[in-house]
């Protein structure tokens, strides 16, 4: 005896239940990253309800860090039936360098802001177009 498959949802209840705008939910299909189930014969998008696990999974891996591109290959490597850990680890690897570098180059730009700030009122008095502070900044 089968089981009877689960209410498909429509576009506006995977929003409101996901808490996701319904243009971001299309921009996700349009990327492969989701996929409606069918439409209707008016052509609204029905949806599984395991969309929504599916969602949260990609909203939590941007908050990661993760780029579009690189949720689009984890959940590849899922669909077919492997788990992505190995790839996602050596992705966050990748990110934690990007960030100590950012973080590097923050702090320098901290360093030559701090000095602009110091040196302000000497900058002041030389002549610019619209700040000296800034057009004397490499001075």
């Amino acid at each position: 005896m089968t089981s009877p498959s689960p209410e498909l949802l429509r576009i506006g209840q995977v929003s409101t239940q996901s808490s996701l705008p319904v243009k971001t939910i299309r921009f996700y299909e349009e990327r492969g990253l989701i996929q409606a189930a069918k439409r209707t014969s008016g052509g609204f998008r029905l949806f599984e309800p395991s969309v929504l696990t599916r969602l949260s999974f990609i909203r939590q891996s941007q908050a990661l860090g993760l780029s579009l591109n690189d949720i689009q290959d984890v959940l590849g490597i899922a669909d077919s039936g492997r788990r992505p850990c190995k790839d996602v680890r050596q992705k966050f690897q990748t990110k934690i360098v990007e960030i100590d570098e950012r973080i590097h180059q923050l702090n320098q730009l901290k360093q030559q802001l701090q000095v602009l700030v110091t040196e302000a009122d000497q900058r002041e008095m030389l002549d610019a177009d619209y700040c000296p502070i800034i057009e004397h900044a490499a001075e």
